[in-house]
């Protein structure tokens, strides 16, 4: 005669056989999918905050415009041709503090090779703006986005909320890559190196350029 503690144990470990068989025939029935396979990694990369899309399954960049905090205009049109890297900051962000000097340096030693980099300086004071470009020795031009309206514009690609985020942009202008919180130095290079081994950018001076235009228009627009 069973008692009821073998009982429990009985329906317990059919429950468990059951489970173990429903897992090995959904696992064999996605082993090797691809649609599953594109699942997983989309996840794992949300999961990071980095992702990567691949060539020809890019989304375009926002051609994006405005004034810059030094008083210049940048557009993104204007540098087609060029790997770009667009980071969106803010001095009152923390975190954009941790990361700028890795910044700094990489658009410094990618500059030579062609690799352009644009801040996006979302709803922030531009007096406090400026005394953190001058801080962190930040040697690009960062676009005032006031209102959000810039960083609106890569809507899908980041959260709007998400500060900071970075993207790097091919020289066609497609969406290579995007980070969602912090970069680091390493992870960025990586990033460039990648796409500028795809079609290397112009080669250039050491210095950021395109100087931005001086401003006579409004501040920022799409």
């Amino acid at each position: 005669m069973s008692t009821p503690g073998s009982t429990r144990r009985v329906l317990l470990a059919g429950t468990t056989l059951l489970l173990v068989a429903a897992a090995a025939i959904g696992w064999q029935a996605g082993r090797g999918s691809p649609s599953a396979e594109r699942e997983a990694q989309t996840s794992a990369s949300t999961a990071t905050g980095l992702t990567r899309y691949a060539r020809g399954d890019r989304p375009r960049a926002p051609e994006i415009r405005g004034e810059t905090l030094d008083g210049g205009r940048v557009a993104l049109t204007d540098l087609r041709g060029y790997v770009v890297v667009v980071n969106v900051w803010g001095s009152w962000c923390q975190p954009c503090r941790k990361e700028a000097p890795d910044l700094a340096r990489a658009a410094r030693e990618t500059a030579p090779r062609g690799v352009r980099f644009v801040g996006i300086d979302t709803r922030d004071n531009d007096a406090a703006a400026r005394a953190f470009v001058r801080s962190f020795n930040i040697p690009y031009p960062s676009l005032i986005d006031d209102d959000g309206r810039l960083t609106l514009a890569f809507a899908g690609v980041i959260p709007v909320s998400a500060v900071p985020s970075t993207v790097v942009i091919d020289a066609e202008g497609n969406i290579a890559a995007r980070v969602v919180g912090i970069v680091s130095y390493g992870t960025l290079r990586g990033l460039i190196d990648d796409v500028l081994a795809e079609s290397p950018s112009p080669q250039s001076p050491s210095t950021q350029s395109p100087s931005p235009r001086r401003a006579g228009n409004p501040r920022s627009g799409l």
